[in-house]
């Protein structure tokens, strides 16, 4: 995914459903159920949540990537404080899921896979989750790869590296335009 594709999506998604956003509205309160706190996020998910991350939106010449933005702890907080148990649960095991792939695939877990190699398992799996999601029925969970994806995006986009360095930053307070040109190109503006 390119970062034009990924600001795209963002506005989509910010606008749109994201899972857990009931509770993050209303204040998160810990709701750990025993076998997530038993999985628990060690310090090791959490690197391979920002390698995920980083690998879904890359670091590039103008902005930082996802990992810079810390999205493995924003991932462990919002999944830990504001997620339902069974979405907890989706999320851990998907973890786990990509994992398996990456060991299935390549014979190393996905951390420690070339570049290229997490690309391409990470296009494999998001081509997954959009199948399951066209064939998914309304009482169906959401897949695993789907949370991921949308909390990389939140995560990044709300972001002081984000909001900063990959959109164009105006702080507010500020002077109220109402309309502004736009140029073919253009990045999408931040208002953090």
């Amino acid at each position: 995914m390119n970062r034009r594709e990924a600001i795209a999506k963002a506005g989509l998604l910010l606008g749109g459903t994201v899972i857990g956003a009931d509770a993050f509205l209303s204040g998160c309160a810990k709701r750990s159920n025993e076998e997530v706190a038993r999985i628990g996020f060690s310090n090791e998910v959490v690197y391979v949540m920002d390698e995920v991350g980083e690998t879904i939106l890359p670091a590039t010449a103008s902005s930082p990537g996802a990992k810079a933005a810390g999205i493995g702890e924003f991932m462990k907080t919002i999944v830990t404080d504001c997620y339902e148990e069974k979405d907890q649960l989706i999320f851990m095991n998907g973890m786990d899921l990509l994992q398996q792939s990456a060991k299935l695939k390549y014979g190393k877990t996905f951390d420690n896979l070339e570049k290229a190699d997490k690309h391409s398992l990470i296009l494999f799996i998001d081509t997954e989750a959009k199948e399951y999601s066209k064939n998914k029925k309304k009482e169906d969970d959401t897949h695993y790869f789907t949370m991921i994806k949308q909390l990389t995006l939140w995560g990044y986009f709300t972001s002081k590296i984000g909001s900063e360095k990959a959109l164009r930053y105006l702080p507010v307070p500020g002077k109220y335009v109402g309309c502004i040109e736009y140029t073919k190109g253009d990045r999408a503006w931040s208002e953090i």
